[in-house]
């Protein structure tokens, strides 16, 4: 028999739990940051915390002018603590000092993260910076996504700096990739999305995740048809499927997707795109050169890919040509015409290929037999 007090314990353990779940499953605990219905607690503020409204504004006004002074003198340390109490909890605040104004919150965010930018922890920065996109959409936010790809780029290209001068980093594919994911859904737009998506496919090729290179590029240039990043972007999918490409003798899926790639892009991409008004002239200058360098891989991959597909063809018709008269219904009737019909398309796909010359000879050599 069950002790009543194990009971009794069972029961109290049982009625915390579900509350803990209806109060998980309330719309009112949402963590949509800028519905007022919602709580006003940022990410690892904590469970527990009581008070769920912004910081007062007294407080909050006199932590910020306390923080841009130490600034000011040079003690980045004490202003990145009173900087950092933002992260934690909303304000609302507005603040007038030496006749400039500033919004408490998103600006104390702000100078938090390139306080830790400048310290070399870009995690941290990117997590603030990220923080001001999703809580204060009145704050400039072509500021914030600047810093947002230039911090992202960091982590993902540049060495890591050591932490406290002493303890290394490691960086992490799957963080960065998710990091410029993340800009991809908050900075929709065309200056600074379509360069995250870029970002993001080129570390995942690098990182051999080709499913999600790939899957960037196709957002790049379905929802960004315009930018001149697109013709890069056809130009890595081109590549990608020619990379997947086994030989004549396996499925043509790859040959196909590659060889419609490459011509798509020799012939959207002709001309190259002009300058656009968010590249400086030397990155358009560096853009013009590996475009021209792309235009020559892409005539060169075009034509591999034709002669890859004109082989299989050829070997298509060299099965037919052998067991044809075993699966092929009315086999007698059509005499050699089925594999006459895949030589021919073998000349039709690459005519100047060592392949199409295979055709005709075969070709050749079968109506020679119906003679």
């Amino acid at each position: 028999m069950i002790p009543k007090i194990q009971t009794l314990q069972n029961y109290i353990l049982l009625a915390i739990l579900s509350s803990l779940f209806v109060s998980a499953q309330s719309p009112n605990q949402g963590r949509g940051l800028n519905n007022n219905d919602k709580e006003y607690l940022f990410p690892g503020t904590g469970f527990f915390v009581k008070n769920r409204k912004p910081y007062d504004d007294i407080d909050a006004k006199r932590w910020f002018k306390e923080a841009l002074a130490y600034q000011k003198k040079g003690s980045a340390r004490k202003s990145l603590k009173l900087y950092e109490k933002f992260s934690k909890r909303r304000s609302d605040a507005l603040v007038s000092i030496d006749g400039e104004n500033f919004d408490v919150g998103p600006e104390s965010l702000y100078r938090a993260a390139q306080i830790r930018e400048g310290n070399g922890d870009w995690s941290k920065s990117f997590e603030y910076l990220k923080l001001i996109a999703q809580a204060y959409t009145n704050y400039d936010f072509e500021l914030v996504a600047e810093s947002l790809m230039r911090v992202s780029e960091k982590l993902a290209k540049d060495k890591l700096p050591r932490k406290w001068g002493i303890i290394p980093r490691f960086r992490s594919g799957t963080q960065d990739r998710s990091r410029l994911n993340q800009i991809a859904g908050l900075a929709r737009g065309p200056k600074f999305a379509p360069r995250a998506l870029m970002a993001l496919a080129e570390i995942s090729i690098k990182d051999e995740k080709i499913e999600e290179a790939v899957d960037a590029l196709d957002r790049l240039v379905n929802l960004y048809p315009e930018n001149f990043l697109c013709e890069k972007a056809y130009f890595l999918l081109a590549s990608i499927y020619r990379n997947k490409v086994a030989g004549p003798s396996y499925d043509q899926g790859a040959t196909l997707k590659a060889l419609n790639f490459f011509e798509d892009y020799l012939i959207l991409f002709a001309d190259t795109p002009p300058q656009s008004s968010h590249e400086s002239e030397a990155i358009y200058k560096v853009r013009l050169a590996d475009t021209k360098i792309r235009k020559v891989e892409a005539e060169a991959g075009r034509k591999e890919m034709r002669q890859v597909l004109a082989a299989s063809k050829v070997e298509v018709g060299e099965y037919i040509e052998k067991f044809g008269k075993y699966y092929l219904t009315r086999w007698r009737e059509l005499g050699n015409r089925p594999a006459i019909q895949f030589y021919n398309e073998a000349i039709t796909t690459a005519p100047e290929s060592t392949a199409a010359r295979e055709a005709e000879k075969k070709i050749a050599n079968l109506r020679s037999e119906n003679d």
